[in-house]
């Protein structure tokens, strides 16, 4: 009698209950993080809310209709209208577009300059550590906001300026925190093993010293996000960012709180987007803390 023919469909279910897994370990950390959860569901409904802005509104944001300014809340305005007569709501949503991409780019930017100097640093040491380090204390001698208003006003008021002046303020302390975990991993065994074999200095930091550093990174990319809304917005406030008539939330507070005691919801409304999207990342990153503490994961 011959045997049964063998399948492979009884190794194929590891990978998805792999996923199942984590998923569920996931659910069960956010379950007990409510602040956490809470941070990810304000951050989805503002990015669902700005991406689809021309379906919540039917306004143009730049479009003037001086007879409709100050015209309070209403079921035709519900967020009211400003000076100019434009919806609030609608700049609203669609200035959400613009900080929102500009506090992404200035994290993506400032990552990817300063983390590789921090690793480098980090990992070879020495007079290079040294020369790099002091330039980075020296940069972090500077508060961020002042700096990045010194930056602003040398490169010329512009929302792309004000970019780059935060992306500028942001980029030493991602390498400062990039040299401290390289230092912590650059004696580990499979260091030392893999640089027995052979292996290069470039090939050991992008392959081992990267991957075993970006729990702490991810963290101080997701709590300098909301810095980064925060600053850009300061920025726009100051006349330094976002030029009108472009819709963008430090910008539409700064030209309206002359208003405040007649018409308060055209500076109250962007303000509280700001405060709203900066407390939501501060959220999710402090869950990030939690998420990447053994002690806090040991049940999961």
């Amino acid at each position: 009698m011959s045997a049964p023919p063998q399948t492979t469909a009884s190794a194929s279910p590891s990978r998805p209950a792999g996923a199942r897994a984590w998923t569920r370990s996931i659910s069960r950390f956010l379950r007990r993080n409510p602040l956490a959860t809470l941070g990810l569901v304000l951050v989805i409904l503002i990015l669902a809310a700005t991406v689809l802005a021309p379906l919540l509104t039917p306004y143009d944001p730049i479009v003037i209709e001086i007879r409709n300014k100050f015209a309070p809340p209403s079921l035709d305005h519900l967020l009211g209208t400003d000076s100019f007569g434009r919806d609030v709501l609608s700049r609203i949503l669609f200035g959400g577009r613009n900080t929102l991409a500009i506090g992404l780019l200035v994290v993506v930017i400032a990552f990817g300059v300063g983390v590789p100097i921090g690793i480098f640093a980090g990992f070879r040491g020495g007079r290079a550590d040294a020369v790099i380090m002091r330039f980075v204390d020296a940069m972090l001698a500077f508060p961020s906001l002042v700096l990045a208003i010194a930056l602003a006003a040398a490169l010329g008021p512009s929302l792309r300026n004000a970019m780059l002046a935060v992306a500028i303020t942001f980029t030493p302390q991602f390498a400062r925190v990039a040299r401290g975990q390289a230092i912590n991993v650059r004696y580990m065994p499979y260091i030392e093993a893999a640089r027995a074999t052979g292996v290069g200095d470039l090939r050991l930091m992008v392959r081992y010293v990267l991957p075993n550093s970006l729990g702490p990174l991810l963290v101080q990319a997701s709590l300098n996000l909301g810095s980064a809304i925060l600053q850009t917005a300061s920025l726009g406030f100051l006349g330094l960012g976002a030029q009108p008539p472009l819709p963008e939330w430090g910008a539409d507070v700064a030209a309206n709180t002359s208003f405040l005691r007649e018409s308060p919801w055209v500076a109250i409304f962007p303000g509280l987007a700001i405060l709203l999207t900066v407390l939501a990342f501060n959220l999710i990153g402090d869950g990030l803390v939690d998420w990447l503490n053994p002690r806090t994961r040991a049940g999961d």
